[in-house]
């Protein structure tokens, strides 16, 4: 198991960018995928994004394509969230995950951070 604890949510105005941070503990990071998920009010946790152990390989909800862009330091432990041209929808408590080998994009698996609150006014 590895702990995350998740940083950077706050408010902003729609079209604003924001970065949250998900920094982990242990040393054993970097064998582990990760991911981003968010869950807006009266509705279900929703994929976000994710990308492997090495940082070669992410895949992007079609939601957030092309506004936002997950990556990751090894070096430092943590995996960071880029969001651009952010909408009023994107409005969710964002999760960062980590799994071994591969981010589960349903379900419950792995390791979760205990969020930080994302708020898009329009």
């Amino acid at each position: 198991q590895v702990q995350l604890v998740e940083s950077g949510g706050g408010l902003v105005q729609a079209g604003g960018s924001l970065r949250l941070s998900c920094a982990a503990s242990g040393r054993t990071f970097s064998s582990y995928a990760m991911g981003w998920f968010r869950q807006a009010p009266g509705k279900e946790r929703e994929f976000v994004a994710q990308i492997s152990w090495s940082g070669g390989s992410t895949h992007y909800a079609d939601s957030v394509k092309g506004r936002f862009t997950i990556v990751r330091d090894n070096a430092k432990n943590t995996v960071y969230l880029q969001m651009n041209s952010l909408k009023p929808e994107d409005t969710a408590v964002y999760y960062c995950n980590a799994n071994s080998p591969v981010v589960i994009t349903t379900g419950n698996f792995g390791s979760w951070g205990q969020g930080t609150q994302v708020t898009v006014s329009s």
